[in-house]
């Protein structure tokens, strides 16, 4: 359980910079530059994640149970993340009216993801796991909408066009991934 909590701490505290250390953050980059900022901040992302992975891998073996959720939620789970995978792809559509209205499709989607998972799973790393990203998703939403709206900052008015593409390929990754991938990589089946 610690390398997973070492993880999320890793992971979730570089992807925090811009909530809580905007001016930390920008001095680093003003004294070191942009790309050894992007640097550092992958290396410890990628060890974060990598210790999120083993860490939950580990706390799986030997579960501490908080709750046993109803199978409906498992079922509920694998139709939220049909929002969620849209909302990520979303973020890499550019032009999408998803973004225009949503601002932060990324945010949006991890809060969705997170929900999904944290109702349809009981284990103490599960409430760690998902609850943390939950916590991030909903502050990262909240501070970048608030940022946008001090900096008069809004989205072009997309295209419906780029939403179908949004939509079409988030609906095949989900599909893939929940039929597929899922199971391969974690040992449970969303469906089976």
């Amino acid at each position: 359980m610690t390398l997973l909590i070492i993880g999320l701490l890793l992971f979730l505290g570089t992807h925090s910079a811009r909530i809580f250390a905007e001016e930390n953050r920008q001095q680093i980059i003003a004294e070191h530059g942009l790309i050894k900022w992007k640097i550092a901040y992958s290396i410890v992302s990628v060890v974060g994640l990598a210790m999120i992975v083993w860490g939950y891998g580990q706390a799986r073996l030997d579960p501490v149970y908080l709750w046993f959720p109803p199978v409906w939620t498992k079922h509920l789970a694998a139709l939220l993340t049909i929002p969620a995978f849209i909302l990520l792809v979303a973020t890499y559509v550019p032009g999408t009216k998803i973004k225009a209205i949503i601002g932060h499709p990324m945010a949006a989607g991890v809060k969705i993801w997170a929900f999904s998972h944290l109702i349809a799973n009981g284990t103490l790393a599960d409430l760690l796991l998902f609850g943390g990203f939950l916590a991030w998703a909903v502050a990262s939403f909240t501070t970048s909408r608030k940022r946008d709206r001090l900096e008069g900052r809004t989205p072009p008015a997309g295209a419906i066009a780029k939403d179908a593409i949004a939509i079409v390929i988030g609906l095949v990754i989900w599909y893939v991934f929940a039929r597929y991938l899922h199971a391969m990589l974690f040992g449970i089946a969303p469906f089976g």
